[in-house]
């Protein structure tokens, strides 16, 4: 069999504050997200550290948002954080911008994320996959997250970057520190937990962006006294309309491919291994069945939803589904939600690695802020599993795992595993 119905033993409590971060340390509350799914699709939510926002639940209505960049704009902000204008202008990147800002930006480094230039690094991704697991295997017991689910996106960021396996643990950490700057597993400066005033004109209102430039302006000075094929060299480079980067937007961009580049990837293949652990069935039939695989990853991707939501800001009143949206509100697109949508994905809480229909909303879909990694992600998913089911019989669990304290990224930071 295919496919396991509700995968999720416990869907949490259908009353959570979904603003807050400790509601999901346990996991995401999807009783929550399916009651306001059913009975308020557009749901004005209060915030106790910002003006409220409207949560988008629905699959058709967040595809509707995402593409309609001239109503609901980025450049307000993609997280639920409000900034002034000279904070937001200081943290700008490719991610706050819309059409034709933000082609310009996306252009710099997008044939390297294509889908035929991904293909390419297929046999040097693997080799990395197969060094990485061969290396956690020598131990019967040991933290997936960081022997193998940390380690290849960290090593093949590295080699995109251009940079050493050496530095890629401080890029790791640094990395940490933006995404998960709420967990004080992360960052000394948890944003609502500690006075952060002092960051708040670099991203993630975090200090690691400051070492991250630091590090950035290095990098940079040795491509531009020897540019090499890597993606550094590619942001130092004019665009097509002749104008380079500055440095601020430089340091801009190099943090923002820092924190997407690994932690997401990271997460994602955690998340799949602590469900087919947690359904052995599951493991047992895509190990069986290796034609399941492209299904299997996408199912991977949508069950997961790393990356919960993005902001957009509404710039014209209009009603959507009987509410009256106003020219300055923060819409709040929950892909988390979408990709549980019973009205898009047949039984939605069913894992099926054949999954037909699975157009999912983890990369964004086909708006014009699709995921850039979004191939070489898919990649790394399968071929960390098509490595590991051919060394493995299964895991199971030798402990309880740790979750990430954020209402943005949902991640198992430490998933102790048994190799069986």
């Amino acid at each position: 069999m295919t496919y396991v119905d509700n995968y999720l033993a416990d869907h949490g409590p259908d009353d959570a504050d979904i603003t807050s971060h400790d509601a999901y340390t346990n996991g995401v509350p999807h009783a929550t997200f399916t009651r306001l799914r059913n009975e308020d699709p557009v749901h004005w939510t209060e915030e106790s550290d910002g003006s409220g926002f409207w949560s988008i639940l629905r699959y058709d209505d967040a595809i509707a948002v995402s593409r309609d960049v001239e109503t609901f704009t980025s450049t307000g902000g993609i997280r639920l954080e409000e900034m002034a204008d000279d904070e937001l202008e200081a943290r700008k990147t490719m991610m706050e911008l819309d059409p034709p800002d933000h082609t310009r930006y996306r252009r710099l480094v997008s044939k390297g994320f294509t889908r035929r230039s991904v293909e390419s690094y297929e046999d040097a991704i693997r080799q990395l996959a197969v060094e990485v697991i061969e290396a956690a295997l020598v131990d019967d017991e040991f933290d997936f997250v960081k022997a193998i689910a940390e380690q290849l996106p960290m090593r093949m960021l590295g080699r995109m970057l251009g940079t050493s396996d050496e530095d890629g643990h401080k890029l790791v950490a640094w990395g940490d520190a933006l995404l998960g700057n709420t967990d004080p597993d992360f960052t000394d400066f948890p944003v609502d937990l500690t006075d952060t005033e002092q960051f708040r004109m670099v991203p993630f209102r975090s200090p690691a962006s400051i070492q991250i430039f630091q590090y950035a302006q290095t990098q940079a000075e040795q491509r531009r006294g020897c540019p090499t094929d890597d993606v550094i060299s590619q942001l130092l480079a004019p665009a097509k309309d002749g104008v380079p980067l500055t440095d601020h937007e430089f340091n801009n961009f190099f943090t923002l491919i820092v924190a997407a580049g690994n932690d997401t990837t990271r997460y994602t293949l955690t998340h799949a291994l602590w469900s087919l652990m947690n359904h052995p069935q599951l493991w047992d039939a895509w190990k069986a069945n290796p034609d399941l695989t492209d299904t299997a990853v996408e199912e991977v991707l949508r069950t997961s939803s790393v990356t919960m939501h993005f902001r957009r800001t509404a710039t014209r009143n209009i009603e959507m589904r009987g509410k009256k949206i106003k020219e300055g509100d923060k819409v709040v697109l929950w892909f988390n939600s979408a990709n549980h949508d019973a009205d898009r994905f047949e039984n939605p809480f069913r894992y099926d690695l054949a999954r037909a229909e699975n157009d999912h909303m983890t990369f964004g879909r086909n708006g014009p802020h699709l995921c850039l990694g979004a191939w070489l992600a898919r990649m790394e998913v399968r071929l960390v599993f098509e490595e590991l089911f051919k060394r493995v019989d299964r895991f199971e669990p030798a402990g309880p795992v740790d979750r990430l304290r954020s209402n943005f990224i949902a991640g198992i930071k430490h998933l102790p595993v048994k190799v069986v």
